[in-house]
């Protein structure tokens, strides 16, 4: 078994080089299958990853295995692709889990948490560790199996009105933020609110948020976000990466062949690193962009980023009483994560201050 699974493996890399198919794939069904996206097209970044994994799906297969890809709200509503695979409605779907913390906050581990994992290590986690074989537990609730499909590593803590000198400038303050970080910003006095990204700039604009955090440099400025609020805060303590998901319906999954599996499961692997390469890749010159047409560039207060920690472990300690899913992750995760920040602080961590206090 182990023998087949690498040499599956090692012969994806070689498909995806030379974009061509073996015969065995070729003797393959045609299959054509819908994609939809809780992201808008306009962000080649993250739509742009579940346009990789179409891609090298289509090549590894020589054209018989054909992906649409659909932006949010062109099959289903942005925050409705979970519903949609689960019924079958569509095959697929590309999205940020913990979107969905409503129907279960177990969603979240997914993608992440506030004060959770860098890319690294939940990349670590969802590959090595038990991450991947947890949540595909949790999912088969849900029919989907899921696939770890780009990251965009650490994030920023976005965009304010006015500057938050203290935790007490957070008291009542109206802000988009995804995921559950806004339960956490609510035990602050904070009022959270979900919105996609295709509104985000229209809220801010006409001051029905003061406040709004999206990824980072890069998307941040395609969305005009320095235009209508100028103080651009870090770190996103509730996102120290975020993880997308390629969600399957498992009626489809299960209708593939065991090549079609591997050329899927490996066609994701491909764009999750696409994906962060990306991030990595154009987010530095978009922050010396932004800071140049005016944003104002500020760490968030400690008192603030204390308060958060604090407030997040309440969060944590209420969901292990009430959460059965909940609980049989967080123990496995918080564990891999207390490891993975010590190795962190002492390789690249200590590293990459040093480099940062350097003349480059």
């Amino acid at each position: 078994m182990e023998r087949r699974k690498f040499l599956q493996g090692a012969g994806m890399a070689g498909i995806l080089a030379a974009g061509t198919a073996p015969a065995i794939v070729h003797a393959q069904q045609q299959i054509r299958w819908r994609l939809a996206s809780s992201f808008p097209k306009s962000l080649e970044t993250v739509f742009g990853a579940s346009e990789a994994f179409s891609k090298y799906v289509s090549e590894a297969t020589g054209g018989k295995f054909v992906i649409s890809v659909h932006p949010a709200g062109e099959l289903v509503p942005a925050f409705g692709v979970v519903d949609a695979v689960q019924q079958g409605t569509i095959e697929c779907a590309h999205t940020a889990p913990y979107y969905f913390f409503g129907k279960d906050e177990t969603f979240a581990f997914d993608c992440t948490i506030p004060f959770g994992m860098t890319s690294r290590a939940m990349s670590a986690w969802m590959f090595e560790g038990n991450g991947l074989k947890l949540m595909r537990e949790f999912y088969a609730q849900f029919n989907i199996v899921n696939f770890p499909c780009g990251n965009t590593g650490a994030q920023m803590g976005g965009w304010f009105r006015k500057e938050i000198k203290s935790v007490k400038d957070i008291e009542g303050l109206k802000m988009r933020i995804g995921g559950f970080g806004g339960r956490v910003l609510a035990k602050l006095g904070a009022v959270p609110q979900n919105i996609p990204a295709g509104e985000i700039y229209q809220s801010l604009e006409k001051g029905t948020i003061d406040a709004a955090e999206w990824i980072g440099p890069y998307d941040d400025l395609k969305l005009g976000l320095h235009k209508v609020a100028q103080h651009y805060y870090f770190p996103a303590w509730w996102e120290g990466s975020t993880q997308f998901s390629v969600y399957i319906n498992d009626k489809q999954w299960n209708g593939l062949s065991a090549e079609y599996k591997a050329i899927v499961e490996q066609a994701s692997r491909a764009a999750h690193v696409t994906c962060q390469a990306r991030y990595d890749g154009r987010n530095p010159g978009s922050l010396k962009q932004l800071i140049a047409e005016g944003a104002k560039l500020s760490r968030f207060p400690k008192d603030f980023m204390d308060a958060a920690f604090k407030a997040s472990r309440e969060v944590y300690a209420e969901l292990n009483e009430k959460n059965a899913n909940w609980k049989k992750v967080y123990p496995d995760y918080s564990r891999f994560l207390a490891d993975q920040v010590q190795w962190e602080s002492v390789a690249e961590g200590n590293y990459a201050q040093y480099l940062a206090s350097q003349k480059l």
